[in-house]
């Protein structure tokens, strides 16, 4: 009796794990699956599709998306995915080849479309385009727009609900362009020019009338070398740039001789091409906005005192 009864209680489990199992799948179907190429636009996606999406990213926070190299389970996640969202302008060169690799079926929104693009970095003898249209708030407002038509393409049930997430969001975002005209005019006109090591910033200084000077032969990959650092040096003292933000170099001596033998400030981390951690100052694209302007007051209203 002692076996049948173990028996009954192993094939009661069993039905209840058949009778539960198809509810548990089908509450998680409920969940559009998304594949953003990096943090940037998995942060607009989750703000307009809220609780109707499940975003995955490729290129994770902090990454750059510029140099990825993309993983099998990318493919598997793009195999499964309802909806892909890029950025375009030719920034993530590497998705073409994974999507026709994975055999992604899901309909791919370019969240740059519509933007007029900025001549970018020198490659192979040739002025490319600038990809990173988000640092114009204006321009993500279009990114946003492209995402949510593509939402409502594939769950036009859920249409509304995407389109006031939208409304909402796209409220938030003008809030943050008053907020980050307000701070410009607190810096100096004269003061509204500063040394990145990265030419990402074009749209942002063509925005708000600020302009950024990218370091000639400095790569954003590695330390540089000593010859490198003389000739930052020497460029930093011509352009006359009141601060400089030097996101490759994590020596703080070499950071110090280069404030030292330069005379100019150097600056905190501004984020480009990516968010930080949830646990990081850039979390989001508002958080990355309010980030940055914070960061260039910092460095550019003190040095006008």
């Amino acid at each position: 009796m002692r076996v049948k009864s173990l028996f009954a209680l192993a094939a009661l489990f069993a039905s209840v794990l058949i009778t539960t199992a198809p509810r548990a799948e089908t509450a998680s179907a409920k969940k559009i699956p998304v594949v953003a190429s990096f943090s940037i636009l998995a942060d607009f996606t989750r703000q307009i599709g809220g609780d109707k999406v499940e975003v995955k990213m490729l290129v994770p926070p902090d990454g750059d998306v510029h140099v990825y190299e993309p993983s099998p389970a990318d493919a598997q996640s793009l195999a499964k995915a309802k909806l892909i969202v890029v950025n375009g302008l030719v920034l993530e060169g590497w998705m073409d080849r994974l999507i026709a690799a994975s055999g992604a079926r899901a309909p791919v929104v370019v969240a740059a479309k519509g933007v007029t693009p900025r001549k970018g970095e020198e490659e192979r003898g040739e002025k490319g385009v600038d990809p990173h249209a988000w640092q114009s708030i204006a321009n993500a407002k279009i990114y946003v727009g492209n995402i949510l038509a593509g939402l409502v393409a594939v769950d036009p049930a859920d249409a509304e609900y995407f389109r006031d997430r939208t409304r909402n969001y796209d409220s938030e975002l003008d809030a943050l362009d008053v907020k980050v005209r307000a701070a410009i005019a607190e810096i100096p006109p004269q003061n509204r020019r500063i040394i990145t090591t990265h030419d990402a910033f074009g749209y942002f200084g063509q925005a708000y009338g600020f302009s950024f000077i990218a370091p000639e032969g400095l790569s954003t990959e590695s330390e540089p070398s000593a010859r490198d650092v003389a000739r930052l040096i020497e460029q930093i003292r011509k352009e006359n740039a009141p601060a400089v933000f030097l996101e490759n170099i994590s020596d703080p001596r070499l950071m110090q001789r280069i404030a030292e033998e330069s005379g100019t400030k150097i600056g905190g981390t501004l984020f480009s091409d990516s968010l930080s951690p949830p646990d990081g100052p850039a979390a989001t694209y508002i958080a990355m906005m309010e980030h940055n302007i914070s960061e260039l007051k910092k460095a550019l209203i003190p040095a006008a005192r």
